[in-house]
């Protein structure tokens, strides 16, 4: 005899108060379950911007990027044919025809980054006007999207436009210093620009997650992630949590030898219309940024780009001396400068054309820390973000679209064609194979005779400072496939990649090789969507596995390896069908591996749940679906979020659970129930009402407890006596309970029931 969904004990933890029959008053249950005793933190109106990307607004498009994917993406399967949609979507360069979020962020985090030295005349106009971080504060929220669109050619000639491109405004000493000196997180309320925004600390992206979270539980708004449980997410999205973990692993990137994303594409070099001697000022200053206190590292290639701006005070200065100035500029420096034109007085809100300064949506986990613990200790209930005039913001704005799309991008385009043809291209053909043949039993009989193993003297890495120099042809490619990959052109940048990684490998430069193979993998994702299962298998692993060893085994870098391995997950569950399982299974070794956080596994467990509920069967039977896979991991969530005492989070994952297993049952008439997954689940919701915290007053519960205590022990009388009328008769447990919300309460069971038979117990 099939049994029903309710006596599987398969009820929805989310169901309202009405509908929920108990015998034991509400006062009771609640009584029941332990108090959770919250950490003090004081209520700050200012703190709720600080939270706006997680606790409001989540679910528009605009807030979040998160558009819908099209019709047939997520229906593919390995027993049906790739969707033509998946590749034309994927190979669209505007951004309202991409299908998932993840792939955006992706695009939108390896941006050009251009650094910014400014003279002290201009850092003073700018805190006059009430920006206290300088021209850097002022420049970044309007560099990570520029205006309209942005046309780029790659190497074959042909024009893309984009949408969503953006550049990354940078300190000049920005990546350089680790985020934290020791492992504690005592240091995030200490003020230092250089270390706060610097990123590739996982356990501050954890905590900073963590934070989110408890405000979102703490405060609930009307339009949040938790207020509406009935209307639950497709499963291909990503949920606002899981986004703000992708986008602070991807913020601040450190600026590192052996990849070129973090080291600037060009150069601000500001001053101010106050300068008595502006020419002299920026000779001063472009000496600094090329030989003097702001030199980068040797590593670092210094012949970037140098863009000259004038800062003219519309307040207090003639525009006649300035424009005046401004050609002096342009036929010293040549045409790379530009006017900016903003007023020196402080806004006020009151002011008829004042707005806020963006919010910058690119920082990095201890910067927001940093803040989000600076308004908390705050006496002052306001904003401190400060106030511009809109005619400054148009003027920034425009400021910025001319500097990309008249010299940034083509000054990037330029170089990379230079490249290509000089370097990449010799070693593309057959002199460069041959040449690579003898270097390589060159480099291995030198190596025999030398005590060092690799100081061949064929070889150009630096073994001891782990380095190539930058004008070496191994420096120049990396750098020519970071451009390429910067600018969306991932055919050039796959092929490079390519190349590097035989010469790496052949040096032994094994945190090189590592994020070659990584980089090499992406691109190969990126710009191939419909791959063979073979070549992926036989490809697309082999790299991945390459380059998360080199990073863990040789170069102790697991921020590089979960960056490498969370970002394939999310570009192979793009391809549907059994790059599903390939998605979860290489999400399954970042937990294996331990590279996350208690937050990071929760939400990778749920991620994964996604991966199998996206998987859809073809034909009557469902054939190929994962399901029953994506219930068992949303439960494995859900039992995560309550050790870290979310429990909304959990309550989320086992209604989902619960749902999947329901339906299942439904469907399949005679199906072997789940026996041990029903006791399991039953004993996951107690769990979820007892880590609910009360929210009464102690008195009010005293005065409850002396009022029901008669209640509770009639009705503990009666379920005592039901379950020794069970016991005797062998009958599975009957529920004792049901706590306001509807979850069902078990009774513990009794050591004579008889326990169900393993070999049917239901799992795959």
């Amino acid at each position: 005899m099939t049994s029903t969904p309710n006596d599987a004990g398969f009820q929805s933890p989310l169901q309202s108060d009405s509908e929920s029959n108990t015998s034991i008053p509400q006062s009771a249950a609640r009584r029941a379950a332990p108090r959770l005793s919250l950490p003090y933190r004081r209520s700050n109106a200012s703190v709720a911007s600080l939270f706006a990307s997680t606790s409001s607004a989540q679910h528009s498009p605009t807030a979040s990027g998160t558009s819908t994917p099209p019709v047939g993406v997520v229906n593919a399967s390995v027993f049906s044919p790739p969707a033509t949609r998946l590749a034309n979507a994927l190979n669209s360069p505007t951004t309202a025809t991409q299908p998932d979020e993840a792939r955006q962020l992706l695009l939108r985090a390896f941006a050009p980054r251009i650094s910014v030295l400014a003279s002290d005349d201009c850092q003073e106009l700018l805190r006059h006007k009430g920006i206290n971080g300088g021209l850097l504060e002022l420049l970044r929220p309007f560099g990570e999207k520029v205006g309209g669109r942005v046309v780029v050619r790659d190497s074959t000639g042909a024009s893309r436009p984009w949408d969503d491109f953006g550049i990354r405004f940078t300190a000049i000493s920005d990546g350089l210093e680790p985020p934290r000196l020791d492992p504690t997180p005592t240091d995030l309320p200490e003020y230092r620009p250089a270390r706060l925004r610097t990123g590739g600390d996982v356990e501050q992206i954890d905590e900073l997650v963590a934070r989110h979270l408890q405000y979102s539980q703490d405060q609930p708004a009307a339009g949040d992630y938790f207020s509406g449980p009935e209307t639950k997410p497709h499963p291909s999205q990503l949920t606002p949590f899981y986004t703000l973990y992708l986008r602070r692993l991807l913020s601040g990137i450190p600026v590192t030898p052996h990849e070129t994303f973090s080291h600037p594409v060009a150069l601000v070099i500001a001053i101010s219309s106050r300068n008595p001697a502006p020419i002299d000022e920026l000779r001063t200053l472009y000496a600094s940024s090329n030989t003097g206190q702001h030199k980068p590292p040797l590593w670092v290639n210094n012949e970037f780009l140098r863009y000259y701006v004038l800062i003219h005070d519309e307040d207090h200065d003639d525009i006649t001396k300035s424009t005046a100035l401004y050609e002096q500029m342009k036929r010293h420096f040549g045409l790379h400068c530009h006017l900016l034109r903003l007023r020196s007085n402080e806004c006020l809100p009151s002011d008829d054309d004042s707005m806020r300064l963006p919010t910058c949506e690119w920082l990095s986990a201890g910067e927001e820390l940093g803040e989000i613990a600076n308004r908390e200790s705050s006496e002052v209930d306001d904003d401190p973000t400060p106030y511009i005039f809109e005619s400054d913001a148009a003027a920034i704005r425009a400021f910025v679209r001319e500097m990309v799309t008249q010299s940034v991008v083509p000054g990037m385009e330029r170089l990379s064609a230079l490249w290509n043809n000089e370097v990449a291209s010799r070693r593309r053909g057959i002199a460069g194979k041959i040449g690579l043949v003898s270097k390589r039993f060159t480099f291995g009989f030198s190596s025999r005779g030398s005590s060092g193993g690799i100081g061949g003297s064929n070889s150009n890495y630096d073994a001891l400072q782990g380095f190539y120099k930058p004008d070496t042809p191994e420096a120049v490619l990396r750098k020519l496939a970071d451009y390429a990959f910067m600018l969306r052109d991932f055919k050039l940048a796959q092929s490079t990649y390519d190349l590097l990684c035989t010469d790496y490998k052949n040096d032994k430069a094994w945190k090189h090789y590592a994020g070659a193979n990584e980089m090499a993998a992406l691109t190969a994702l990126l710009g191939a969507p419909n791959v063979p299962s073979r070549i992926r298998v036989d490809s697309l692993d082999q790299l991945l596995e390459t380059a998360c060893y080199s990073y863990l085994t040789r170069c102790s870098s697991p921020y590089s390896a979960l960056r490498t391995l969370i970002l394939a997950t999310e570009l192979l569950r793009l391809r549907g069908g059994s790059a599903l399982d390939d998605s979860a299974r290489w999400a399954t070794r970042i937990l294996e591996d331990r590279l996350v956080g208690p937050i990071g596994h929760a939400l990778l467990l749920e991620r994964i749940a996604s991966c199998y509920s996206s998987r859809r069967g073809f034909g009557v039977l469902k054939s190929g679906s994962r399901a029953r896979k994506a219930a068992f991991f949303h439960v494995l969530a859900a039992e995560s979020w309550l050790k870290v005492q979310k429990t909304k989070q959990a309550e989320q994952n086992l209604s989902l659970a619960t749902n999947i297993y329901t339906a299942r049952k439904q469907k399949e008439e005679g199906m072997t129930s789940f026996e041990y997954m029903k006791v399991f689940l039953k004993e996951l919701q107690q769990d979820v009402v007892e880590s609910r915290p009360v929210t009464r007053d102690d008195e009010e519960v005293k005065q409850e407890e002396q009022a029901d205590v008669e209640e509770i022990q009639e009705a503990s009388s009666q379920r005592h006596a039901r379950s020794l009328s069970t016991a005797g008769t062998g009958a599975a447990p009957v529920l004792s309970g049901l706590d306001p919300l509807g979850v069902a309460v078990v009774a513990p069971h009794s050591p004579t029931l008889e326990r169900p038979d393993p070999a049917n117990d239901g799992f795959e």
